[in-house]
């Protein structure tokens, strides 16, 4: 879908997916690796095919190497050490060339902007790369055992490429721009080409070689330990080549999110009346024509809404430019399905609500195509689990979405939080940054209002029951929030009776918190909640599109096991004393779990239960079963439904194209997607691989789970391979 805006490059992904959507993941490849930045960039004899590869024509080396058939693995590894140390040589002679042949005499004919414009900070890598080489050099004299370690303490001082990186776009427009307007510059340039190697390169390729050299580093580490299996510092080894693969990531994320804030900054120029900054809202997800209506007024209208992390914007479309009408806050809303219209079969007739959690006003969407409307909902819920990860409050922590000024290490896996902004969450009590995928495995907060009582001395207060639900909204200013349903009981650890909110511990979990006062009573002295709920409504749930309605447990195998992992179906057992079971799909096997009515309330454990099967089935779609199995390890994924009608537009489409897997990996740690186009992984999962175009950067595509997406290659081991 066009924005509207002439010349304008749309930050968000339309809702007709191009392969464009990859290209964020392969910006650095694009520039960097025009010239073929290999995977099997080091081989211990000269490379056949030079080609005009202009960095291995660049940064090549000479060196006398017996053939490779006859070396033994100490050999390999000299043959490692010594190309590191000769192209590290050589690239600080191609930098002091730049600087010496080009910076020196360009200064006489170009402004300071110009020359920063062009140059970015090449002067800063200079600096840090004679004393990278220096210390090369001095490991290699004693044999070459500390390169690692050198590597490592580099680490931080290689930073500096993020900016280089970032810029270089912008470095090559302005030099293409000065050499077509201007005689002079050109000329000048012409001079000194002929300084460098007899003319052989062109500035604009010199420009380019650091970006291709801090991209090799992780590249040749890898060969090199693949070389070193019995070596003493083989761990230290894979500590450097985690380091540079973190260094390398972190590079690519830099200039993937200037590059998106370039685009949210036309974006903020096209909408009229909008008062803040829209970086402020993270990073877009989708944007695109909708019809909304405010479950108010009841008038469905026209809109354009621009989906980012915390917000969606509402606007109206005037020609070229954007009318603010509403700014919708996420973290006060939560999205629910509207099944009923996927039945009409007009168009604009497939809708969801957005509804606000304290019952004040909400919206209702609805798109033009069922794709189109499954596209939407799956970047509200992305958006909201970016805002609202299941993991915030883990270990007595309180993180939030965060901007972090400095480069900051993840407190859980000690690598960088990537990126410019947002890169990652903050605890605001005691202060530690983490990664998504990180939260759930974070040491407990160090500034816990648990471990404060504990440490007291004082024990538990009076234990209170539950009079109402309690999801964290409204939550507790800067506290950790205590969330629970109605005939919950809780410990009070802390409490004054003039004050909004309480400190307490939940019997069943042990989970501890606070809450509002007004949310609990007295519980009676026996201990026990008094059932005092009227009898739950009777609802038609035959529109959702999990509910199969009366169903055997072999049909239901049947139908489960051709379908990917983390589908499900609710099913009605008329026979049985459970009146619903849930059926899921996971890994290879068709589970079923009994769910239990008991004095008006539902649920699959005693520990959490609900008023509703449709509360219970909204809990469990965003929240693991294993809080109640602990074999069970996913979310309720897909409803069936969905999934069948998706098999069944396949189907009738013309033939389309399947990637060629190219190899398997395993998942050594969590990764949670921050994007549509990104792959959730948990440890242990097997990855198809579909590509690593984009590796050097730190990116794969491939399949987990019955989904496909972009994942972080550092995060997988690949079979089969040392």
């Amino acid at each position: 879908m066009d924005t509207g805006l002439p010349g304008m490059h749309r930050p968000f992904p339309s809702e007709e997916t191009t392969e464009n959507d990859d290209d964020v993941y392969r910006s650095l490849e694009e520039l960097a690796d025009e010239h073929d930045l290999g995977e099997d960039i080091y081989d211990c004899v000269p490379c056949e095919d030079e080609g005009d590869d202009i960095y291995e024509d660049i940064i090549k080396v000479e060196v006398q190497q017996p053939m490779k058939m006859g070396m033994t693995e100490d050999d390999k590894r000299s043959c490692c050490l010594l190309e590191i140390q000769e192209t590290e040589a050589k690239y600080c002679r191609t930098l002091e060339d730049i600087e010496k042949n080009y910076m020196g005499p360009l200064r006489l004919v170009l402004s300071p902007a110009d020359m920063a414009a062009i140059f970015i900070n090449l002067e800063d890598l200079i600096k840090v790369h004679h004393s990278f080489l220096r210390a090369i050099d001095v490991s290699m004299m004693a044999g070459g055992g500390t390169l690692a370690k050198v590597f490592l303490e580099f680490k931080e001082r290689l930073l500096i490429y993020g900016e280089y990186c970032s810029r270089m776009e912008h470095a090559q427009s302005t030099l293409n721009q000065l050499l077509a307007s201007r005689e002079d510059f050109r000329q000048k340039v012409e001079e000194c080409t002929l300084k460098v190697q007899d003319g052989k390169f062109k500035l604009q390729d010199l420009l380019v070689v650091p970006m291709q050299r801090v991209l090799k580093y992780h590249l040749l580490l890898k060969e090199l330990l693949s070389h070193s299996t019995d070596r003493p510092e083989r761990q230290q080894l894979k500590e450097a080549l985690e380091a540079m693969q973190d260094l390398a990531m972190y590079i690519n994320e830099v200039k993937r999110d200037k590059e998106t804030l370039k685009k949210i900054s036309e974006f903020q120029s096209s909408i009229e009346n909008l008062q803040v900054k829209l970086e402020e809202f993270g990073r877009p997800k989708i944007d695109g024509e909708l019809k909304v209506r405010s479950i108010v007024n009841h008038t469905k209208q026209d809109r354009y809404l621009f989906l980012f992390d915390k917000v969606v914007i509402v606007c109206k479309r005037k020609g070229y430019s954007y009318e603010l009408k509403e700014v919708i806050e996420l973290l006060f809303h939560k999205m629910t399905d509207d099944p009923m219209h996927n039945k009409d079969i007009k168009k604009w007739s497939y809708g969801f609500y957005l509804i606000h959690l304290q019952g004040k006003q909400g919206f209702q969407f609805f798109c033009k195509t069922e794709d189109m409307k499954r596209k939407w909902m799956e970047q509200f819920e992305m958006a909201m689990s970016n805002i609202k990860p299941d993991k915030a409050n883990a270990n007595h922590h309180s993180f939030q979405m965060y901007t972090f000024d400095k480069t900051t290490n993840c407190k859980a896996c000690k690598m960088f939080l990537r990126g410019t902004f947002y890169q990652g969450y903050l605890c605001t009590r005691c202060g530690v940054g983490a990664h998504k995928e990180c939260l759930e495995v974070m040491p407990p907060c160090k500034i816990s209002s648990l471990a404060d009582v504990d440490a007291s001395g004082a024990g538990p207060g009076p234990k209170m029951v539950a009079v109402q639900n309690y999801h964290g909204n409204p939550a507790p200013p800067g506290k950790p929030v205590l969330t629970f349903q109605m005939g919950d009981v809780i410990e009070l650890l802390r409490g004054d009776p003039e004050s909004q909110w309480w400190e307490g511990r939940l019997v069943q979990t042990r989970k501890s918190g606070y809450f509002p006062s007004s949310s609990v009573k007295p519980c009676p002295v026996d201990g026990r909640p008094p059932i005092s709920r009227p009898p739950s409504r009777e609802i038609d749930y035959t529109a959702y599109p999990w509910f199969a309605g009366n169903m055997e447990r072999q049909q239901t195998d049947n139908l489960l096991k051709s379908h990917a992992s983390g589908t499900y179906l609710i099913r009605e057992r008329p026979a049985e004393a459970e009146r619903f079971a849930i059926s899921i799909k996971f890994n290879d096997e068709v589970k079923h779990i009994k769910v239990v009515e008991k004095d008006n309330w539902i649920h699959i454990t005693e520990a959490k239960k609900f008023e509703s099967l449709l509360e219970l089935v909204e809990y469990y779609q965003c929240h693991s079963l294993k809080e109640s199995f602990k074999q069970l390890d996913t979310t309720l994924k897909f409803p069936y439904k969905s999934r069948e009608r998706a098999a069944s537009r396949a189907s009738s489409r013309s033939p389309v194209f399947t990637p060629r897997v190219i190899g398997t990996a395993v998942a050594r740690y969590n990764f949670a997607a921050r994007d549509m186009r990104e792959l959730s992984l948990r440890e242990g999962d097997v990855v198809k691989i579909y590509s690593r175009i984009g590796g050097d950067q730190g990116w794969w595509k491939g399949e987990a789970n019955g989904r496909i997406g972009w994942f972080p290659s550092t995060y997988v081991e690949e079979e089969g391979v040392q």
